[in-house]
């Protein structure tokens, strides 16, 4: 078991990463999200049917572990960091060559609510409106309604983001 689910976690680094680097500002709480979306997923594990893709499993877990994790953020003060010893480190998939457009594109995404977010991410990776919905629990026609709004509010936002 914990080799498949090496495995998994293994094929799909930057769908994490993404979700983390959508839902914490600072290489830290990255770190510390990363941390807590392995949990749930290690947590999550047994009780994967294997009936959806493993992306759309994934991707559930980590949506939800995110948008919980930023709204108990939220509510309480932040803690002091803990020390790197305790840190398991997030993978570097940053990209050197990333251009100031990729900057603008997550600085006005981090502006978006959770949910606005979690279909964005979504959206950009290509997945249909029946599998954002699979994944958010939203039916296919609210996903599309959802998405053109959130579609609008991004691009009013990439235009008023100085270049």
């Amino acid at each position: 078991m914990e080799l498949e689910f090496t495995h998994l976690l293994n094929a799909h680094p930057s769908l994490l990463y993404k979700v983390c680097r959508l839902y914490a500002s600072t290489q830290a709480d990255r770190q510390d999200l990363y941390q807590e979306i392995v949990l749930q997923l290690w947590r999550a594990f047994p009780q994967f049917r294997h009936e959806a893709q493993a992306s759309t499993w994934l991707y559930r877990v980590a949506l939800n572990t995110a948008i919980t994790n930023f709204r108990r953020t939220q509510r309480r003060p932040a803690l002091s960091a803990r020390p790197d010893e305790w840190l398991h480190q997030l993978p570097d998939l940053t990209d050197s060559a990333a251009d100031e457009r990729h900057a603008q594109l997550y600085a006005a995404i981090a502006q978006l609510s959770p949910v606005e977010k979690a279909l964005i991410t979504l959206y950009l990776d290509d997945h249909s409106y029946a599998a954002i919905g699979t994944i958010l629990g939203l039916t296919t026609s609210h996903v599309g309604v959802k998405l053109l709004r959130t579609r609008t509010k991004l691009s009013h936002l990439l235009q008023t983001i100085p270049t």
